[in-house]
């Protein structure tokens, strides 16, 4: 089992005004501590843009860099998306990484509201996820599409137009999924042979309602812990390990727990969940 962690655990997310942003040292050392020895990059100008100074920054740690969340603008037919994915892989190239995570942006920032697609934006998001699946295969990267709440693949209804429209493979975000209405578990069994890549994370199901109701906003939900580490939730995680085990999946893990920091912690702070969720997803392995 291939095991990773993620900068969203320690807080550290591309929305405006989300909360305390640690240092990418003091995250970095604390995955290396905790025994991790891949991570992701976190949010575009978290690590420098520059490849060669992205390397240098992950360097001293000893990880592996598995890849980067891109948000990207996918269903407007007058933007081009390519130009910014090339400029990712780019640092992919200097700084290591063979996952290109793509999630379907709105446009907007933070991940609260979201438009309506119609049939043209649908058309215009689904070939564009093909095309750039093509750009990153022919760099030697492996792309995938991350559902994600609050952006044009969210649903259930979003996630099987995208797997029955398009070859592009997905990420299983286990957490997303449920808040969007998806059962993770069952989209594992069935689309196996479909899933390349893992945001491992675990959900309050009674929070994930209120999401999807409009009682709390996506936001407002995390503040409140929607997250949890993993086995502490309503995520079947058994049952998808074993899943995507029997199907001979080979890809990462990404150990993610969506986390808001009021400010820098004095104690262990997310260290103590990151190190609960990694116990608990080697577990499963054994």
């Amino acid at each position: 089992m291939n095991i990773a962690g993620a900068p969203i655990s320690w807080g550290v997310c591309e929305v405006p005004g989300w909360g305390f942003q640690l240092a990418p040292d003091r995250v970095l050392r604390e995955m290396a501590d905790l025994g991790l020895t891949a991570t992701e990059f976190g949010p575009q100008g978290w690590l420098p843009i520059a490849p060669a100074e992205r390397a240098a920054a992950i360097a001293p740690f000893g990880l592996k860099a598995v890849g980067a969340f891109v948000p990207v603008l996918l269903h407007d037919p007058a933007h081009d998306p390519a130009p910014a994915v090339e400029l990712e892989l780019d640092s992919f190239e200097a700084a290591g990484g063979d996952v290109l995570v793509l999630a379907a942006a709105t446009g907007t920032d933070g991940y609260d509201t979201r438009p309506e697609l119609d049939a043209a934006g649908w058309t215009t998001l689904l070939a564009n996820l093909d095309r750039l699946q093509q750009i990153a295969a022919d760099r030697g990267i492996r792309a995938t599409l991350h559902p994600h709440v609050g952006t044009m693949v969210e649903t259930a209804d979003d996630v099987d137009k995208v797997l029955r429209g398009s070859t592009i493979q997905l990420c299983l975000d286990t957490g997303h999924l449920l808040i969007g209405g998806s059962d993770p578990a069952q989209l594992a069994e069935t689309w196996a042979a479909r899933i390349n890549h893992v945001h491992a994370k675990d959900v309050r199901a009674d929070l994930a309602a209120k999401v999807r109701s409009g009682e709390l906003t996506y936001t407002d939900a995390v503040r409140a812990g929607i997250y949890v580490p993993l086995g502490q939730g309503d995520v079947d995680l058994p049952r998808i390990v074993h899943a995507l085990e029997a199907a001979g999946f080979d890809g990462w893990y990404v150990l993610e727990q969506d986390t808001i920091l009021a400010t820098a912690p004095d104690d262990e702070g997310p260290v103590a969940d990151v190190r609960m969720s990694m116990a608990y997803l080697r577990s499963l392995s054994a």
